[in-house]
Order: C-alpha cells, then structure tokens, then sequence
C-alpha cells in the first residue's frame, strides 16, 4: 500500500467521524476532490454548509480526526477486521445505486443524507463483494411474532440452502430468526450493523454475532468502538437496501424501521418483497400497508417467489400454486356431469343416468366405460353406483405425516462453502 493510499483512508475514517455516515454534501466533495483534499478543506473551517461547518467544528473540539482514525485502524487490526473502501476489489458496487435514492416528501436528515457509503468495517472471512454478490435482505420487526419468527427462519434457511446470502440487522425478532435461518442451512449471512463490529447490538444476540462473524460477515460504516445511537439505524438502512438485490419485509408494525428499508429499496428500483400476516395482527399492519401504498411492492409467502423476484429471468418461476390432483380433474364436460348426476347411496340404470344428466343413451353409456375404467364407478345389480371410499391402511407415525410446522433440519455434514480466507 503507497502512502497516499493509506492517507487516502485515513481521510475517509476521519470524514465519517466528523460527520455521520450518508452525508451528499461530504460526499460531492470526495467526488470532486478526493478525501484527503476535502477532510483538509473541512478542518480549516471551509465547508460549504453551514450546518455541516457546525458539524465538524462540535466534532473537532473534542478529538483530533486524524488521532481518531489512527487509533480505529489500531483497534481493527487488534480486533482482525479489515477496512474496504472504494478502491478496494472487494468493495460491493452495487451500493453506488444509492446515488439515485430520492424519498419524495422527506424532510428529516435520515430521509434526506442518502449517499453512499465512504468505507465500511468488516469483521469475517470472506471477501465482501462475493458475500453480497446473490444476496437478498430480510427484514422485520423486533416484537415479532411466532407465525412471523417461523416464516423469516424458513425464508432464511431456504435461500440460503440455494447458496443466497441472506442480510439483516441483527436485532431481536425478524432479523435474528432469518440470520439464524441461513447458519442452520451452512450458508452466508451478513449483519449490517449501526454500530461498531466490536460491540454488536442487542447485546442479547452477542452469541449470534459471534456465529456470523465465524462463518459470514459483520460490516458496518463506523468505526470499532462506536455506539449504537437511534439515528444510526435508520442512516444504516439504506445500506441494506443498496448492497442487497431486493428485500422481503416479514412483519411490521405501523410505526416500523422496517419499513423505511423497504421505501430506500423501492427508492432505487430494487424489488421489495412483503410477506402478507394475519389481518388482526399489529404485528402486519405496516407490511400491509406496504403493499396498500407501493404498487411496485409484491406479495410473497416463501422462497419460491422471493427467487422469482430476485433470480434469473425465466429460470426461477415458482410453481403455481394448486391443490392435489385429483382422478376426476380431467374429465370432460358430459362426463364429469354424468359422474355428479349418479345418487349418493344405490344403484341406478343407465337409462334413468342419461336422462339425469341430459344426454343421449349412446354417449352415457361410453363416458359410463370411462368412468368404470378410471374407477370412478362400479357396475352393480344392472346399473351403476359410486364406488366405496377407500381407506389407507394403519400405518406407525402416518397421522403425523406431512403435518410438521417446523423449520425442515439443516443437512449433515460440512457447510456448503467455507470463507475464502481467514482474517476474521
């Protein structure tokens, strides 16, 4: 690494610690001058906004930014995670699509600062754009609830079981079930979190981040030792929705994070994906009123249709959705109408049939062949009558079968994939 590469990302630590992350101001300026010119321009007081000069004064009289980035690229390397920037080969490219993020009506900075990202934080083996290469979020809320926590498990497990990395945020409910979806299937899964990858958050999840960063990814724009404030969270959003190829919202209430990663999703044209709840759940009512409000939202209700939305044209269509086959399900008009023409109970000539039915004796009696050779009836006594119910044989375990509402068991032996190194 040359010198200015390393000054070029220590600039870009200090420009996300003076100013939080999403920034379309600092970020025109690295565009235009590159970090180290824009973090020297903001610290001798020339930033061309007033608030962001408040900003970067508040933040300067309490470190020195570039002691600050010193001190992050020490505690990483303690901690064995690594720095990507845009120059890096593993930087995801797809989080450039935020550059055409507009949320129309918003007024807050969270809904406004929608640039992309200056660095990211990385704690895990593999490389981060072939994590995130086939990858779908799935999100949701915190208080989920069991239907909610079974269907992100199940959604988490089955992509991941077809080799899609799955991406969430690590929080209770939703996030965690469809993390640990993807580990019971040995697959990938990344957390993107709102605060350090040393201090992950909720602390009740530490086990789960520690499985993560064994075998997927935990990434993050702020540096080691960062604190997971409110704002954090919804500014971290956008990054969910920007790496990831489309999203599935499993459960929110009215007032939801959730909800606003599906609205940055749909903000870029990715596809968003909502999984319908019970109508008198409060737990749905802001995934219902997504697909109320965003006609480009689509209603899924399992991995068949997430993979439609998200996988190859023409190659991942999820089978329609139908009853089981049925012996009578291709019998034509006459004599379908002959079969529900004959008595519940008895036996009827054919003569009397085909009058019930309206047709001639010649055609009764050749549907009656068919129905007698498909055993849908039985001749008896000179006439016809509906055959006996059959009844399936006892056998140990069957009054159980096909009814389990579990996640199905992740397969024995080694994962998949393994990383493809071991930094993390």
């Amino acid at each position: 690494m040359t010198d200015q590469d390393h000054a070029d990302r220590l600039a870009r630590i200090a420009l996300t610690w003076l100013v939080e992350p999403g920034s379309w101001a600092v970020h025109r300026l690295v565009t235009r001058l590159g970090p180290v010119a824009t973090l020297d321009l903001l610290l001798d007081g020339g930033a061309p906004e007033d608030r962001l000069r408040c900003a970067v004064a508040a933040r300067i009289g309490s470190a020195d930014p570039r002691a600050v980035s010193a001190e992050a690229m020490a505690r990483a390397e303690r901690l064995g995670a690594r720095l990507i920037t845009p120059a890096d080969s593993e930087w995801p490219v797809r989080v450039g699509d935020l550059h055409r993020l507009v949320l129309p009506g918003a007024t807050r900075r969270v809904d406004t600062e929608t640039a992309p990202p200056l660095c990211f934080w990385v704690r895990g083996g593999w490389p981060l754009d072939e994590a995130l290469d086939r990858s779908v979020a799935v999100v949701g809320a915190r208080a989920a609830t069991s239907y909610g926590v079974h269907v992100a498990t199940e959604i988490g497990y089955g992509l991941a079981d077809r080799e899609w990395t799955v991406v969430s945020g690590g929080a209770f409910g939703i996030d965690a079930a469809a993390h640990r979806g993807a580990l019971s299937a040995g697959g990938v899964t990344v957390a993107v979190l709102a605060c350090g990858v040393d201090r992950p958050y909720p602390m009740g999840n530490s086990a789960l981040f520690d499985r993560i960063a064994e075998t997927g990814l935990l990434v993050s724009e702020w540096m080691p030792g960062a604190e997971p404030l409110r704002p954090r969270f919804l500014i971290r959003n956008r990054v969910i929705a920007g790496v990831t190829l489309g999203s599935v919202l499993v459960e929110a209430s009215a007032r939801s994070g959730a909800t606003q990663t599906m609205r940055r999703a749909l903000g870029i044209g990715r596809p968003s994906m909502v999984v319908p709840g019970p109508v008198t759940s409060a737990m749905s009512v802001g995934a219902h009123e997504m697909l109320r409000e965003y006609g480009d939202t689509r209603l899924v209700t399992g991995v068949p249709h997430v993979l439609e939305e998200v996988g190859r044209i023409g190659a991942d269509l999820a089978p329609p959705a139908r009853g089981p086959d049925r012996p009578g399900d291709q019998l034509d008009d006459e004599a379908a109408l002959l079969r529900e023409s004959l008595p519940r109970r008895g036996v009827v000539g054919p003569d009397v049939l085909a009058a019930r039915a309206g047709l001639d004796i010649r055609t009764a009696l050749r549907k009656l062949a068919l129905l007698e050779e498909l055993g849908l009836v039985v001749r008896r006594d000179g006439g016809y009558a509906i055959p006996p119910r059959r009844r399936e044989p006892a056998t140990p375990g069957n009054a159980r079968a096909g009814g389990g509402t579990g996640v199905s068991p992740p397969p024995t032996g080694s994962p998949r994939r393994g990383p493809a190194c071991t930094d993390g």
